[in-house]
């Protein structure tokens, strides 16, 4: 029994559809920064299924990439959610102004 791409179309864009609702309406800068991993994750999923569909591994290739970029994303974004929090004491969004002009 195979699975339908469709589902996995279904699956990706559900996924997708709740990193948008994450990053649009939450003001924790972790909650954003997964919620980036979740589109991520769903345009990943993608990949995959498009891969397995057409039986071909470019897909599956460019998802291992995605994902090593991603874990640089994750070590830098901590990286930089530690260094505002000693200096504000916070990690809500709407505290920082330091980037504006």
């Amino acid at each position: 029994m195979t699975v339908p791409i469709t589902h996995y179309m279904i699956l990706s864009g559900l996924v997708f559809l709740i990193g948008v609702v994450g990053v649009l309406i939450r003001r924790n800068i972790i909650i954003i920064l997964l919620s980036i991993e979740l589109m991520l994750n769903a345009t990943n999923i993608n990949f995959v299924a498009f891969s397995s569909y057409l039986g071909n591994v470019a897909g599956q290739v460019f998802v291992f990439f995605a994902l090593t970029v991603a874990a640089a994303e994750v070590a830098v974004g901590l990286a930089i959610i530690i260094a505002l929090y000693r200096h504000h004491s916070s990690i809500n969004v709407d505290d920082f102004q330091l980037l504006k002009w």
